[in-house]
């Protein structure tokens, strides 16, 4: 009995040590693009999308190969606009793409043969657009956030700056103090400038990241008042003020094309079925016989 114990355990380890020397070895193998999530700060993915990641990961080249270059290009821009949710990289993409794109044709396939089409026919969507969706909510939600937080951003650079820091020492400053998507984009900025990459250049960078309106403004802002000399000062402050009135002309904004949409609603499901109820309890309150018109 204890032999066969032994034995057992001898088994477990060797099984272990070869599970663990595959997972080093599958690390390893992890694509050279990681090192923009890691500059991002967005590494930690779900437990699922690891394990998709490692079931796909073989199949990526394959799956990038049929995208074609233009299709990789537009995913790539994507992929920088969301900042990478999730360690996100292209080739983690292709990989997903694989395994969702097989769970979906498997799941169509049985929903065809149980002869429900509607449900094959949502597998087919779920696994051809299921990684499109997360990258385009991650879009939505970086770029409310970095817009939200900017012009907060600005005044507290504005305050450091005229206390007598140079405004890349100031920089560097007030983004250790923030945290989320503006403070990793910043930086990534001065890691470039630290690695030799010229302050217009790597501001560049940053306006190409990112596909807001408010970041192009602060990066346009920022070179005409270094071109002019303006007081760097006074151009972080007025940045901040405009911003702050663009926020407020698309909250109108916003609140003008809601009220059509209600007023829709209003008239095509409240109204409706308000008609319904009243109708139905006029005729239950009157205790008419309607049994004369059914003869």
């Amino acid at each position: 009995m204890i032999g066969l114990l032994l034995a057992l355990a001898l088994a477990l380890a060797v099984a272990g040590a070869f599970l663990g020397l595959r997972m080093y070895r599958a690390e390893a193998r992890l694509p050279g693009d990681l090192a923009i999530a890691l500059e991002v700060g967005a590494t930690r993915t779900t437990a699922v999308g690891s394990a998709v990641d490692r079931l796909g990961m073989r199949y990526a080249p394959s799956v990038l190969r049929m995208m074609g270059p233009d299709r990789v290009n537009k995913v790539r821009r994507r992929i920088d606009l969301a900042g990478n949710p999730g360690g996100l990289t292209l080739d983690r993409y292709a990989a997903r793409r694989a395994v969702y794109g097989f769970l979906g044709l498997l799941g169509a396939l049985v929903m065809l043969l149980r002869g429900q089409t509607f449900l094959a026919l949502f597998m087919i969507a779920f696994g051809a657009f299921w990684v499109e969706v997360g990258i385009y909510a991650a879009i939505r939600q970086r770029k409310d956030e970095i817009e939200r937080t900017l012009p907060d951003f600005l005044d507290v650079l504005a305050v450091v700056v005229s206390a007598g820091l140079g405004f890349r020492e100031a920089l560097e400053r007030v983004a250790e103090k923030y945290a989320g998507p503006w403070a990793d984009e910043l930086r990534i900025t001065l890691r470039q400038m630290d690695m030799g990459v010229s302050r217009r250049q790597a501001f560049e960078e940053l306006r190409r990241r990112n596909d807001s309106e408010q970041v192009a403004q602060f990066v346009t802002a920022l070179q005409q008042g270094e071109e002019l000399g303006a007081p760097i000062v006074d151009t972080l402050i007025q940045i901040a003020n405009d911003m702050r009135r663009t926020d407020a002309q698309n909250a109108r904004r916003r609140a003008a094309k809601a009220v059509p949409k209600a007023t829709l609603t209003i008239t095509s499901v409240m109204v409706p079925a308000t008609m319904i109820l009243l109708i139905a309890a006029f005729v239950y309150g009157a205790d008419a016989d309607f049994s004369s018109i059914g003869g």
